[in-house]
């Protein structure tokens, strides 16, 4: 075992937590030894009370979160979820705005069923910034990233900024999520999803033709912003095991929306197209969109000419794919209304789970619009285990979509509900920062933490 834990120091070269990284190996050591093998690397483990050991990639990183809402939480669980050991800090009596943004609420709880989507595998401590900057310092020098999403220079205020935790902790990797970014006339805007979505040209382009802009169903600017704030934090973590120096990463909503816009923006900037909303349907594929059918919606879409032709097989109007109006793809663009129409009137005439019968094992892509309920019912779902359910000491238990990536060799996992407010204070400040109870308990009266 010797061996084992002296091979695996590696692993935890150019972390700042070390000794926590170290200490994390023994431990898997030792639960291995113990349990012959229990709980083995998989990709998918639904066994969700497991703690975070070797098979983690992220074992071993400390990440302290000031993050709230959607953007900069989904990207700390996303780390979390790999085994990184996030400290979400939040402000005393009020905690993460989104506690709040319900009905509904967790049963036995103030916390919001919104809070609860981006925040599990994380410890809750409550620390008043302005007060409790000497603590904030503290934690930062043994923390491994640092992920924020105040508006550009708030934090420099309370002696939080890069330039001055970068003399705190000179390998400290620093992510500020930010509305606009830390330059340029917009820099000092709050970031909202649906504002950057605006701005970005996302709601221009989302929407029936003949109707207004309309939003995605859910913050999908703010996820994305997420995401890539984690892959930066992975790559600023890879290049600091090289280089021994942390560094600003700079993630922002408009310039993530702007990304997202993919083709669209190349449609833009290289032919001078302007784009306009399709609804279900696509600018360059017919059909391709979704059908109202007798109980609902069935989206297809046929992305080759072979693929229309064995749709119009399995509808029985085999002459529509030799029709010269809709021969080609092509052909079906410029007759675009003529052929929905038609495919409208067929597609109406039965339900989706008939349809979908129908055209089992088809090479085109297709399948039903789902509410909420028949998406956590479909049979796929459920074989797959995505839905995880984890104990919470006020509501029992709660249910979460697990992570969707799945490794081979390495766990990625939801083992613990989102926190309660501050339920973790004294458990970190005193096992990280070695505060005893009665300072603990001077802390809490003057208002510096709860």
């Amino acid at each position: 075992m010797g061996m084992f834990l002296a091979q695996n120091r590696l692993l935890c070269r150019g972390f700042v937590n070390n000794r926590v990284c170290l200490q994390s190996l023994r431990n898997f050591a030792a639960a291995t030894d113990n349990t012959k093998n229990k709980n083995t690397t998989t990709g998918n483990n639904n066994d969700s009370t497991a703690s975070v050991n070797d098979s983690h990639p992220l074992q071993g990183v400390r990440i302290l979160d000031l993050t709230r809402i959607i953007a900069g939480p989904y990207c700390t669980m996303v780390l979390a979820d790999l085994g990184a050991e996030v400290i979400k800090v939040e402000r005393p009596n009020f905690g993460d705005e989104s506690r709040k943004w319900g009905p509904p609420f967790l049963e036995n709880s103030t916390d919001s069923a919104y809070f609860l989507a981006p925040n599990r595998n994380k410890r809750s401590v409550c620390i008043d910034i302005k007060r409790g900057t000497k603590l904030l310092h503290k934690l930062a020098e043994i923390s491994d990233v640092l992920v924020e999403n105040y508006v550009p220079g708030t934090l420099e205020r309370y002696g939080m900024g890069y330039e001055q935790l970068k003399k705190v902790n000179p390998k400290l990797i620093y992510c500020s999520l930010t509305g606009y970014g830390s330059v340029g006339p917009y820099a000092k805007r709050p970031g909202y999803d649906v504002i950057a979505s605006s701005v970005g040209g996302l709601l221009h382009i989302t929407g029936e033709r003949d109707g207004p802009p309309s939003k995605v169903g859910v913050a999908v600017t703010d996820v994305a912003t997420g995401l890539y704030a984690h892959g930066a934090i992975l790559a600023a973590l890879y290049q600091r095991h090289r280089t021994q120096r942390g560094q600003k990463i700079d993630v922002n909503l408009l310039s993530t929306c702007c990304s997202m816009l993919i083709n669209v923006a190349a449609n833009y900037l290289n032919a001078g197209v302007e784009a306009e909303r399709w609804g279900t349907a696509h600018s360059s594929i017919v059909p391709y969109e979704s059908f109202k059918t007798q109980d609902g919606y069935l989206t297809l879409g046929t992305g080759s000419d072979a693929q229309f032709q064995e749709l119009c097989r399995r509808l029985n109007v085999e002459s529509l794919s030799q029709d010269a109006k809709f021969k080609t793809n092509k052909d079906r663009v410029k007759h675009r209304e003529e052929l929905v129409q038609l495919l409208e009137r067929i597609l109406a005439k039965d339900t989706s789970r008939n349809w979908m019968q129908c055209f089992e094992g088809a090479s085109f892509p297709v399948g039903p619009v789902n509410n909420i309920r028949e998406v956590f019912e479909d049979e796929h779902i459920q074989a797959i285990g995505l839905v995880k359910t984890l104990p919470h000491p006020k509501a029992g238990s709660v249910k979460l979509v697990g992570p969707p990536v799945v490794y081979s060799d390495a766990r990625n996992d939801a083992r613990t509900a989102p926190p309660m407010l501050g339920e973790h204070t004294d458990e970190v400040l005193g096992e990280l920062l070695g505060y005893k109870q009665d300072e603990l308990a001077e802390l809490r009266e003057q208002g510096v933490i709860q």
